[in-house]
């Protein structure tokens, strides 16, 4: 980027000399990108994100093939872009099909192509999610679009760096901070054939940070295969040692179809924002899907298309050359700050250690009305050792995160989760005691 800042000042449409030098400059990081990505180059445009990538490719196809139809794919657990574009389009008139996920994150091929129709214009798949680092099964979808003549459009923004997306797919986009490059530049690959509406011009997507994504991304593939195997031992570890030392946990996403460095898990009775700031002043930088760390107070649409418990979730990443040690001082550091959020959330050390607060209809009522995640599932653990077996408990809540997380709660405990009812105020969830 420093070099580039010196000889790729020029505008690259310009005749004179240091226009010509700036358009060398940019036909060679066009080249480097197109051979990672496995195009040509003349197929890839450079924009100003990631997200200006899916937003262009998304509506770029739409409007290109609009004579075909007003009829979008996606599925349950892409990145917020192209779940916002496909809302865009539902909102002028187009139609939307969301194609639900595995308890792993991933789609059934079947179920996409049970969803393509005569009149689909577009179908969207990530090639790996972004929060649980799971793969799509790209190929076969492609494969399956082609077959039925809709172009499938990748967002390769978290697997790019590891490697080319296999699969006949049509569009590719990703975004270079994704890979170690600089922010401000994304990756926009349109196959030839693909009926696509005239794309922007690439004057917005700055020269010098052009330059320092394409060599950063043929630097990280350099070292890809090698680093991948690292990583993937020491997520490995992780996912492992996490649930043998601190109890109530639940790994999150597919245990091998994977990306190297991300391991999601999610802690019961624990709010995410105070556990995120407990390891962080221990010197760990890591993220949540959590409601508790979320403005909206609604838990991540990706861990809520799951089906898995979202409180206390943590996501892992682990960048390129990290210490093997700092592993095993996370391992080492994260028992202790869940328990001490534990201890002042109040949560429960056996499963019958409170007084039930209301008896209705042979039915224990909990009230956790105005009380956020994770307090109506602390709640519930709390008071179901005082039903018998077959016995049922109503939790009282207002809080969006119960809705996925006390069936996910019943699902690791052994309960029975019945179902929600109508309530005055916010829902009641019906848990029977199996055991």
């Amino acid at each position: 980027m420093s070099a580039a800042l010196d000889e790729g000042w020029a505008d690259p449409q310009r005749l004179y000399r240091e226009g010509r030098r700036a358009r060398i400059l940019l036909d060679a990081a066009r080249e480097a990108a197109a051979e990672a990505v496995g195009c040509r180059t003349d197929e890839l445009t450079f924009t100003a994100s990631g997200t200006q990538a899916v937003r262009t490719g998304v509506g770029g196809v739409l409007v290109g093939r609009r004579r075909v139809g007003r009829h979008l794919i996606v599925s349950a657990v892409e990145h917020s872009s192209v779940l916002h574009s496909a809302e865009a389009f539902e909102a002028e008139g187009g139609s939307v099909t969301q194609v639900p996920v595995t308890r792993t994150g991933a789609v059934a091929v079947e179920s996409y192509a049970g969803a393509l129709r005569a009149d689909t214009a577009l179908a969207c798949l990530q090639s790996a999610n972004h929060e649980v680092g799971t793969e799509q099964p790209v190929a076969a979808v492609a494969e399956a679009c082609r077959a039925a003549g809709v172009p499938l459009l990748v967002d390769a923004a978290q697997s790019l760096g590891w490697g080319r997306v296999a699969g006949d797919w049509s569009v590719l986009t990703a975004g270079a901070r994704k890979w170690g490059g600089p922010a401000g530049v994304g990756l926009l690959v349109v196959r030839k054939g693909v009926r696509f509406a005239a794309r922007e011009a690439e004057e917005f997507a700055g020269l010098p940070a052009i330059v320092a994504a394409a060599a950063s991304l043929r630097a990280v593939r350099a070292e890809a295969d090698q680093e991948a195997v690292r990583l993937r031992e020491l997520t490995a570890r992780i996912r492992v040692r996490v649930p043998e030392l601190v109890p109530d946990v639940e790994v999150v996403g597919d245990p091998e179809r994977r990306l190297p460095g991300i391991v999601t898990f999610s802690c019961l009775y624990v709010d995410g924002e105070a556990l995120l700031h407990e390891l962080d002043r221990a010197g760990f930088s890591v993220s949540s899907g959590s409601s508790c760390t979320s403005s909206t107070l609604t838990p991540s649409h990706v861990l809520r298309a799951m089906g898995v418990l979202s409180e206390g979730n943590v996501r892992v990443s682990l960048p390129a050359g990290v210490a093997e040690a700092d592993v095993e001082r996370f391992l080492a550091v994260l028992p202790g700050a869940v328990a001490g959020v534990r201890e002042r959330l109040g949560a429960p050390v056996s499963p019958a250690s409170a007084q039930v607060a209301e008896v209705r209809e042979e039915a224990l009522v909990v009230d956790a009305l105005g009380r956020r995640c994770p307090i109506p599932v602390i709640e519930l653990a709390k008071v179901i050792g005082d039903v018998p077996v077959g016995g049922m408990v109503r939790v009282l809540s207002d809080d969006e995160a119960a809705r996925l997380d006390i069936p996910a709660w019943c699902e690791m405990r052994g309960q029975e989760y019945v179902g929600e009812e109508p309530a005055d105020r916010g829902a009641a969830y019906v848990v029977r005691r199996l055991s």
